[in-house]
């Protein structure tokens, strides 16, 4: 009886000893798993956390680059007006500089220059110049009536040009050629008066002389041929009034 009960004694015990480790093993299982479910919550987190921090950095990082693809098309923007700009910039120069030279050239077309005629040098506008060019070109025409209107004329237009002796000379010139003798007598008289020391002073003198010798004026023509060969005695002029002195005598 006794040795019996002994037994069920230890098998009882060793049930609660099984019973016990089963229960301390659970606990120990129960441990690991919220341990781990810890753990995997704990990434889970972390990794999350990385996920937003990434997106969070890339879409930061598109917007630093929608910000400067932005910047560098206002930059494109601004350069192309500056280039416009500076274009525009440039030919409003251009056209400034090209005025200028027109200018400076109208100007400069307009401007008195240094001319010699018959020996004589002076300043003289270009129109000026242009007028008594083309009065002299027309008397080499042969057309004495008109060379007489433009001669006149240029006398009148510019009463203070060097011009004025060639231009008297001619004048009286073109008069003779029409038989306007007196007209011619006076203003060869005027272009002597005017410049005594002229190159063609004394083809004026002799061409008083044979104004007065068509009108009839013997006596005076006379004078005037012996004033010519004694005030230009050198000339070519002097020598044909000497031999139509000769003639007249």
């Amino acid at each position: 009886m006794r040795g019996v009960s002994l037994r069920g004694a230890a098998l009882a015990a060793a049930l609660l000893c099984a019973s016990l480790g089963a229960q301390a093993a659970l606990f120990e299982d129960d441990e690991a798993r919220r341990a781990i479910l810890d753990l995997r919550q704990r990434v889970e987190t972390m990794r999350s956390q990385s996920e937003q921090r990434q997106s969070e950095e890339s879409a930061q990082l598109r917007r630093s680059m929608l910000d400067l693809q932005n910047q560098i098309e206002q930059m494109r923007g601004d350069l192309a007006r500056m280039t416009g700009q500076n274009e525009q910039l440039t030919k409003a120069v251009t056209d400034l500089q090209q005025r200028q030279t027109d200018a400076d050239d109208r100007l400069k077309k307009n401007e008195p220059s240094k001319v010699a005629v018959d020996g004589r040098e002076f300043n003289a506008d270009p129109k000026e110049k242009a007028d008594f060019d083309a009065a002299l070109g027309i008397f080499r025409a042969g057309q004495f009536a008109q060379a007489q209107t433009a001669f006149a004329d240029f006398v009148k237009r510019y009463p203070q040009s060097g011009y004025n002796a060639s231009a008297l000379f001619w004048l009286g010139n073109a008069q003779y050629a029409t038989r306007n003798y007196n007209e011619a007598i006076a203003n060869f008289r005027s272009m002597l008066s005017l410049a005594p020391d002229h190159a063609k002073a004394p083809e004026a003198v002799l061409s008083i002389a044979n104004c007065q010798i068509e009108l009839k004026d013997t006596r005076a023509a006379k004078r005037t041929l012996e004033d010519l060969t004694k005030a230009y005695p050198q000339s070519e002029a002097a020598q044909a009034g000497r031999e139509r002195l000769s003639r007249l005598r």
